[in-house]
């Protein structure tokens, strides 16, 4: 039989092909992934195969750490450094073999078929079997102690949020991030009558949580109808942070795909939403048209962008390095670097700049990001605040927005982590990591 009619096999080496684009060339998943202009050998895919592509190359991300380790205690001598095909290839076996529902054999199997099939590995395929089986047979035994002792992160990402959060405060970051994240949304009625219709909960912060959907979310009750759409229940709070913006005339910066867009209507603003990007943009306004919303959606550059009059306030959700979303995007750690973070961090501080200019005196500024970085965060705030001489902070206060209390900081800003929001189980528990700030423009 030919290798491309072994079932299965094309979907692992799709697999292992785009697991050595994330680690080898720090690519980020999604686009990978991407039903309409993903890579061609996800594309190539029927439907099935693709999900599967996705479960494992998600799983060898989210526990890359202690994959290692279980493989490097069954080599003589570690893999040298020009074999990174082979070790692409040992990964994605091993996530199915420790996390996924699929047999040890056929997994197996199909490894050392994917290695004999590759000029690259083709010499290790006896390797490759006898790892792999070594593997199965002490799975049991091993996989916990392993997890256990193990941070699954890349050092400098751990490092980072130890530094940050400390050690017992990162260790429980980074377990979370092992954990899928349950998919939340933001609702236009009742939320209790929307839990109940989606088999889920209500949230402290309001919102409805579900911790596994059982169809595509174009498939959800009243998702034609435009009712709800899904945000993280961290994303949801900057909005938040505006009060009562009935009637005012508000700004929404790099504003796709338009959740906070969303929330601004819904609260009664006048809202003009900008992304410099046509495409993004494009996706806001099919979003708004679902929702039954307006807005004025302009296409520009924030940093040259002039408005005919200044906005009675400014929500900035600005770009950043995504490392709040780990649960969401497991590829993140491995793709983005401590320089990734300095240069998004002085991007952000531009665009604050930008923002303020764009608020009358007296206007207020929301200033948000899906970081856990405290360069990105806390040291922003606290820099732009010493160096701004026309704006003062506003802090939120206590019971001043419901069920945001728990993620205020000394100084009144707002901070979450995958950490917080414990409901138990820890797949419905944990939100986004983000930070946010609230500002007055003062002159």
């Amino acid at each position: 039989m030919a290798d491309r009619n072994v079932p299965g096999l094309a979907a692992r080496k799709a697999a292992a092909k785009l697991l050595a684009i994330v680690i080898d060339a720090r690519t980020p998943l999604d686009g990978l992934t991407d039903n309409e202009n993903g890579h061609p050998h996800y594309l190539a895919l029927d439907p099935r195969d693709r999900s599967l592509v996705r479960a494992i190359l998600t799983t060898a991300l989210r526990f890359r750490v202690a994959i290692g380790k279980l493989l490097a205690r069954r080599l003589e001598r570690p893999l040298p450094p020009n074999a990174t095909a082979l070790s692409h290839l040992l990964h994605v076996a091993a996530a199915q073999i420790l996390f996924l529902d699929i047999p040890d054999s056929a997994a197996v199997d199909l490894a050392v078929t994917h290695a004999k099939s590759d000029p690259r590995t083709a010499r290790f395929a006896a390797l490759v079997n006898g790892v792999l089986r070594s593997l199965a047979r002490g799975k049991e035994e091993e996989l916990a102690p392993t997890l256990a002792a193990t941070l699954d992160a890349p050092a400098w990402f751990a490092d980072r949020l130890t530094a940050a959060y400390g050690k017992d405060k990162a260790a429980a970051i980074m377990a979370m991030h092992r954990v899928e994240a349950p998919v939340d949304f933001s609702v236009k009625s009742d939320a209790e009558s929307w839990a109940e219709r989606f088999g889920g909960i209500v949230l402290p912060t309001g919102g409805v949580r579900v911790e596994k959907l059982s169809a595509n979310v174009s498939d959800l009750p009243d998702f034609a109808e435009g009712e709800w759409w899904v945000q993280d229940a961290a994303a949801a709070l900057p909005a938040r942070l505006f009060g009562d913006i009935a009637g005012k005339r508000v700004v929404d910066l790099c504003a796709a795909p338009g959740g906070k867009t969303a929330q601004l209507v819904l609260a009664g603003a006048d809202v003009t939403a900008i992304d410099a990007s046509k495409n993004r943009l494009a996706r806001l306004a099919r979003n708004l048209e679902r929702l039954k919303l307006q807005a004025n959606l302009v296409q520009a550059d924030l940093l040259t962008y002039t408005p005919d009059e200044l906005f009675d306030a400014v929500l900035l959700d600005a770009p950043c390095s995504s490392t709040g979303t780990v649960r969401r995007h497991p590829d993140v750690p491995w793709t983005k670097s401590p320089a990734d973070i300095d240069k998004l961090a002085a991007l952000q501080a531009r665009m604050l700049t930008a923002a303020v200019a764009l608020v009358k005196p007296g206007g207020r500024v929301v200033f948000s990001n899906c970081s856990l970085d405290p360069v990105e965060g806390e040291d922003l705030y606290r820099t732009f605040l010493a160096e701004a001489g026309n704006v003062e902070h506003e802090p939120v206060r206590p019971g001043e927005i419901p069920g945001v209390d728990e993620f205020l900081t000394g100084q009144g800003t707002l901070r979450t982590t995958p950490a917080d929001m414990p409901l138990g189980a820890p797949g419905i528990s944990g939100l986004d990591g983000f930070f946010a700030a609230r500002f007055r423009r003062i002159a």
